[in-house]
């Protein structure tokens, strides 16, 4: 008899502590998706919900205040996202508030973002409809990365091409960086010029002490003197107009001077 006393405490004791386990599991499940407490309830529509699933977070400034209740199909574009909120962050959440889906970093679980909204703007009510913000896809930065990625492998063997022809001697750069022939006529071409330039100078001096050309180099010498002159001339006049300015602006300052 005593065991069988000991046995049953035993067993009783061990189902009293599973049932306070089971109790605190369910107390704290359910506080963390929002089931016990005073809450209030909002929804939102998205064209895709991206992954996001029932029992999802909901964050405000970064904060979990809420979890997602409720997901539903309501046309073939618009899916509808309910999501219960604690009543304390009520009145921080304004009627333009936001909601987006992010995630819990690059390839984390996707949560519900709000924005505040503008301060200033009435509280929600129970049952309001957020506006949305429509989230970038996973598979879009993807494409989008890909894309950059092979148009980088592209340029990178457009380069190497080019570098490689240039170090074969290969079109106009290669050849004028390998092939010293073409250096050497090139800078011989350029000696030309300059002997041209030089000579073309010399000639033009000769040009005008010739007797035939002189009234000419020296009807254009005059204008240009007469040009000169007449822009020294506008210079001196504007100056001038500019001192009897400030002198008469000094008169009117000091009438007993002026007489």
């Amino acid at each position: 008899m005593p065991k069988e006393k000991n046995y049953k405490w035993k067993l009783g004791f061990f189902a009293v502590a599973a049932l306070v386990v089971a109790v605190a599991a369910i107390y704290y499940i359910g506080k963390q998706k929002n089931k016990f407490g005073t809450v209030f309830h909002i929804s939102a529509l998205f064209k895709s919900v991206s992954g996001l699933k029932i029992g999802s977070n909901v964050r405000f400034g970064g904060i979990d205040v809420g979890t997602v209740d409720n997901i539903a199909l309501v046309t073939d574009t618009t899916v509808e996202v309910q999501m219960i909120i604690q009543h304390k962050v009520r009145p921080f959440i304004k009627k333009d508030a936001k909601a987006s889906i992010g995630s819990e970093g690059l390839m984390g679980d996707k949560v519900i973002v709000i924005a505040p909204g503008t301060p200033g703007q009435a509280t929600v009510s129970d049952r309001d409809v957020l506006a949305t913000m429509q989230p970038i896809e996973t598979d879009q930065i993807m494409a989008s990365v890909k894309t950059s990625a092979d148009n980088a492998a592209i340029i990178t063997a457009n380069l190497a091409d080019i570098t490689s022809r240039i170090n074969h001697g290969k079109g106009a750069l290669g050849k004028l960086l390998v092939d010293t022939t073409l250096s050497t006529n090139l800078s011989s071409t350029m000696k030309n010029l300059k002997k041209s330039s030089e000579g073309l100078n010399q000639n033009m001096e000769a040009a005008k002490h010739s007797f035939l050309l002189k009234g000419f180099f020296r009807k254009k010498d005059k204008e240009k003197k007469k040009k000169e002159e007449e822009e020294q001339k506008k210079k001196d006049d504007d100056q001038k107009q500019k001192d009897d300015a400030a002198r008469q602006k000094q008169d009117a300052k000091d009438p007993k001077k002026k007489n």
